[in-house]
């Protein structure tokens, strides 16, 4: 695209913040291939040297009580991408559906667009959004599910990590997410707090 690396990372933001995945906004602006995009990005990343299994995260995941709760992960990532992330993690048999951005439609949906959170009910066959509980990293994407109607929300703000966010660089505070705890969404810092908080979905 000829851009320089400060006009890139603008670039990033930008389509970031608008839409909740610069891909999308390359795609409807700037006639980017996704599958391309994905194959040249997420496809090259080491990422069996940048996450490791955390034999605690899995037990998280094996204490649910499945006979009240079905576990899908919803990501705006490809189904590559996505699919990596959990074997590398070991917990892709913990999950029983993923929904992903379809990155061989052009027009593909992403969080925290409705048509995304419709599409993850149909394909786990719920027609009743106040029975779906999610936890998200993003305060925009959950406060969109609690916007149409998802029972049970967590915003995920791990205080203290640095994370890229729309190419930018940021280091989560320590307090919280105060704007997200104003839209009836339980802020988190630690995957371990949803046994306190939704302690009923969990057999152990």
């Amino acid at each position: 695209m000829g851009l320089d690396e400060d006009e890139a990372s603008d670039l990033h933001f930008k389509y970031y913040t608008q839409y909740g995945l610069a891909l999308r906004g390359l795609t409807r602006h700037h006639e980017i291939d996704p599958l391309d995009f994905d194959r040249k990005c997420d496809g090259t990343l080491p990422l069996e040297e940048l996450i490791q299994p955390n034999p605690k995260l899995r037990k998280l995941f094996e204490d649910l009580d499945r006979t009240k709760v079905r576990v899908w992960a919803l990501t705006n990532a490809y189904k590559h991408h996505a699919n990596r992330v959990l074997t590398i993690l070991n917990l892709r048999d913990q999950i029983e559906g993923v929904v992903f951005c379809d990155y061989e439609n052009p027009n593909f949906n992403c969080k925290p667009e409705p048509e995304f959170y419709h599409n993850a009910m149909k394909q786990a066959g719920i027609s009743d959004p106040s029975k779906c509980l999610f936890i998200d990293d993003s305060k925009k994407n959950v406060v969109a599910a609690k916007e149409l109607g998802w029972g049970r929300c967590a915003h995920f703000h791990e205080a203290g990590l640095e994370a890229m966010e729309g190419g930018k660089l940021k280091t989560l505070g320590q307090d919280g997410d105060t704007a997200a705890s104003a839209n009836g969404v339980v802020v988190i810092t630690d995957l371990e707090e949803l046994r306190t908080v939704w302690p009923d979905i969990f057999s152990k």
